[in-house]
């Protein structure tokens, strides 16, 4: 088996677990949640077969509304940003860069990396709180929901690359 398959299945089951067992369960003010899982899509290198982060962002998907009772929002919102990742790192990565590069802080620098980042999760949870509210009728919940789950997911993000990355 490839050792860089066993590294992304170690990290899809750790945020997988991480996130089911502990972040589900934080709603900071009753509006911001932690989707620390997002870091999965937002971590694959360039030149990584398409097909395959699709399939991955839809496993984890799948395996977050499992868990969590949300039926089918994970799924969708993952599946979507799976789609759009290679396309929004591509904005991000210099031309001469090297084809199996990864997305992180110490390639990026702080500033490229946290703009990267902020518009895939800002993405992901623009879709995954609308599918849920399905209404516009409490938008001041779901605004609130939208932005402190964005801005508290960056922080967790950008925390987590620079941990693992040491």
């Amino acid at each position: 088996m490839n050792i860089s398959f066993l590294k992304r299945l170690l990290l899809f089951l750790g945020l997988l677990v991480a996130q089911v067992l502990v972040l589900n369960h934080i709603h900071l003010f009753g509006y911001a949640v932690p989707l620390l899982y997002i870091y999965f899509v937002i971590s694959f290198q360039r030149n990584y077969p398409r097909w395959a982060i699709l399939v991955w962002s839809f496993l984890l998907g799948l395996g977050i509304d499992v868990s969590s009772n949300t039926p089918g929002l994970a799924a969708a919102s993952m599946t979507l940003m799976g789609l759009l990742q290679p396309y929004v790192l591509e904005l991000f990565m210099q031309r001469d860069s090297n084809d199996d590069m990864q997305p992180a802080i110490f390639s990026f620098g702080s500033t490229r990396y946290l703009s990267y980042a902020a518009i895939l999760t800002g993405g992901y949870c623009l879709v995954f709180f609308t599918l849920e509210s399905f209404t516009f009728f409490n938008w001041l919940h779901w605004l609130l929901s939208f932005t402190s789950s964005t801005v508290l997911t960056l922080l967790l993000i950008m925390v987590t690359d620079n941990l693992r990355k040491q």
